[in-house]
């Protein structure tokens, strides 16, 4: 694949193909191939948040009030989630770079500008509750704990692959990467946290969580459309052995999703692991009907209703932030410009 030009005299503002495809370089919002994207664009800027807004004073006194095994957990999904979004930060930037289509280009630019507030996030969270040479060690866990690190190495292949090896077929394997890191992969974390946060505990965390969650899911729409799409302009890649990857490389991160609840959330008031197997299958379900494609567990459903006031349209059809700590300066999503929820 070849980077796309900074100008092309001879092509149409309007992109020929997402990639590979012939673009002026130009952008008009009026003119574009894809124009759903303009929405999701204006909802990318309206969701705009900074992790220093959120007051961590009371998360300061509750976390030395949590048990070991909470403390424990609440570290080392932090650690996971620092990783994850560092990954993305910089794949996103690597993906900005094959883009044809300038509209997408754009809105790949203020994915990868969300996930370095993600980051920033994680170390605000850690400078508020533990001392600087905790923080160091907390982002140190994925080198050392092999089944963090099993998890990582999973996404962190085939990112590294298409960077190596940037051709369609790398591409389309690590558009299905980002579907599992930005649309399963987190879904521990959000769970021990708003499980935290329905005990009325480490609420500015849970706060943070929630507005990171948003966007996750917001980015796991725009990558669904970006396979989409990509199976139209490149339908040499709509194969039976592609899609067959897609069901394999999904199943294997479910598992992987599984085993990480298992070893982490083991223990954990609240929190029913036999609920969370299913409930990790239904939200797989959810993201390959964004990719296009049938569930791979019909059978899955949402199982733990306590995690339903803690959806998008739960935290955003409030005056003020469900967790009560401020009100909401933000963009309002609604089933007009709403594109998931938990």
């Amino acid at each position: 694949m070849k980077k796309q030009d900074i100008f092309n005299t001879s092509a149409p503002n309007k992109s020929t193909a997402i990639i590979e495809g012939e673009s002026s370089g130009i952008l008009n919002w009026n003119d574009i191939r894809m124009p759903h994207m303009y929405k999701l664009y204006k909802v990318l800027l309206l969701n705009h948040w900074i992790a220093d807004e959120i007051p961590m004073s009371k998360d300061a006194l509750q976390y030395l009030e949590l048990d070991p095994k909470e403390q424990e957990t609440f570290k080392k999904q932090i650690g996971l989630l620092a990783v994850l979004d560092s990954m993305q930060t910089m794949f996103v930037g690597d993906v900005k770079d094959y883009l044809t289509d300038s509209s997408l280009q754009a809105i790949a630019a203020i994915i990868g500008q969300q996930e370095v507030v993600h980051n920033q996030s994680y170390s605000y969270v850690l400078s508020s509750i533990v001392s600087e040479k905790e923080q160091n060690e907390i982002f140190e866990y994925w080198k050392h704990d092999p089944i963090l690190l099993e998890r990582n190495l999973f996404i962190r292949d085939a990112y590294q692959e298409f960077r190596d090896d940037p051709n369609p077929q790398s591409f389309f394997k690590a558009v299905v990467a980002d579907m599992v890191l930005e649309g399963i992969f987190f879904y521990v974390g959000f769970a021990f946290f708003y499980n935290l946060a329905r005990d009325q505990k480490m609420l500015g965390t849970s706060q943070m969580i929630s507005y990171i969650q948003r966007d996750e899911n917001q980015h796991s729409y725009f990558f669904g459309e970006v396979f989409k799409q990509l199976l139209v302009d490149r339908p040499e890649l709509n194969t039976p052995e592609n899609i067959q990857y897609v069901y394999d490389f999904i199943d294997e991160a479910v598992g992987y999703e599984i085993r990480w609840a298992e070893y982490l959330l083991n223990d954990i008031a609240g929190i029913d692991l036999d609920e969370f197997r299913e409930y990790i299958r239904f939200v797989a379900n959810k993201r390959l009907r964004l990719m296009g494609l049938a569930p791979a567990y019909p059978e899955a459903q949402n199982v733990m209703p306590w995690i339903k006031p803690f959806s998008d349209e739960a935290l955003n059809d409030t005056k003020t932030d469900f967790f009560e700590a401020k009100s909401r300066n933000y963009g309002k999503t609604s089933d007009d410009n709403g594109f998931d929820d938990l």
